[in-house]
């Protein structure tokens, strides 16, 4: 079994299992909009990660009508969203281990808003 992001699926392959033309992945690939990897002899190998963000790319456009101008714009935000939910687990994670430690640092300040708000303020 591959790994997610291991690139192994020939172009022609992808086309296939998602019943489209090839030109269309290379189109994609003009815009933007997926990377596949290359080959030493420069043939484009796909990775699942890159077949499941086609799929989402072929609903945006066939379901919902999105042009692919409009695909970048919502990939691009999609991808900001990610970054933004992986930061915030990490500071809930971060804030977890300070409550369940019940102990500050001396590098930090305390400050009680309210009685379900707390702001941990680190000096740079």
């Amino acid at each position: 079994m591959h790994s997610y992001d291991e690139p192994v699926y020939l172009i022609s392959v992808v086309a296939k299992v998602l019943n489209i033309h090839p030109q269309t992945l290379r189109q994609y690939e003009r815009e933007g909009l997926v990377e596949p990897s290359r080959t030493q002899g420069r043939m484009r190998l796909y990775s699942q990660r890159d077949i499941d963000r086609i799929k989402l790319i072929l609903r945006l456009t066939r379901d919902l009508g999105v042009n692919l101008a409009g695909v970048d714009i919502i990939m691009q935000l999609k991808e900001k969203i990610d970054a933004m939910q992986k930061e915030i687990d990490s500071l809930r994670e971060e804030l977890r281990r300070e409550n369940s430690s019940c102990i500050v640092p001396s590098h930090k300040a305390v400050v009680a808003k309210n009685n379900y708000e707390i702001i941990i303020f680190e000096d740079e």
